[in-house]
């Protein structure tokens, strides 16, 4: 069995997306000086790796606690999208309803770069009709975002049909490639649009 962290650790140094607010962490308690050691931590929903929910651009959409825990734990399985995504790969992939799909970019490797945020695939309308056909949950990727268009068509065809985002995977995506899982997708326990998520995948 292996248990794979697909999360990216935030911090002061974590890349944020243009405009995001910035990962402001600082000391609140001192243990050599106040005998305990305590944090401030200041971010936007949208930090690090996270979860979006329809709210985050459906007038109206589900937010994440509108959500029972168990949407957050599915079976998943993970495609390669280094080349770009088609569609026929989506169709023809034993994806079943209420699975999670993720696609590794390779994006990742470039994380602390400028060019994390615009350089990597996105998925075209073929792909989403065939991710709603599927009936998928979520949809996942090694990525900044599911958009480069900054109307976010992607973002909002996905939401509009209840599939669920997770976006800046890091770059341990790669091991899941071909392969399905268990995904434990666990945002923090916001009512909001979003919010950081701890994702982890279970092999058998």
């Amino acid at each position: 069995m292996a248990i794979i962290d697909l999360s990216y650790t935030l911090n002061n140094q974590t890349s944020v997306y243009a405009g995001d607010p910035p990962v402001e962490v600082v000391a609140s308690g001192e243990l050599e000086k106040d005998g305990f050691a305590d944090h401030k931590v200041s971010f936007g929903t949208h930090i690090g790796t996270h979860m979006d929910a329809p709210a985050h651009m459906i007038i109206g959409g589900k937010k994440l606690m509108d959500y029972p825990i168990e949407r957050f734990m599915v079976r998943g399985i993970c495609l390669d999208v280094r080349s770009g995504f088609h569609a026929q790969d989506i169709e023809a992939a034993d994806i079943q309803p209420g699975m999670a799909v993720l696609f590794y970019t390779s994006a990742s490797q470039y994380f602390t770069d400028e060019k994390y945020w615009h350089d990597y695939p996105v998925l075209d309308q073929a792909g989403i009709d065939a991710l709603v056909k599927k009936q998928v949950s979520m949809v996942g990727m090694d990525a900044g975002s599911v958009d480069i268009a900054e109307d976010f068509p992607v973002h909002k065809a996905l939401l509009g049909n209840d599939i669920l985002i997770i976006e800046n995977l890091n770059g341990e995506t790669v091991k899941l490639v071909g392969k399905e899982f268990e995904l434990f997708a666990l945002p923090l326990k916001l009512e909001f649009d979003g919010a950081p998520t701890r994702v982890i995948a279970k092999m058998s």
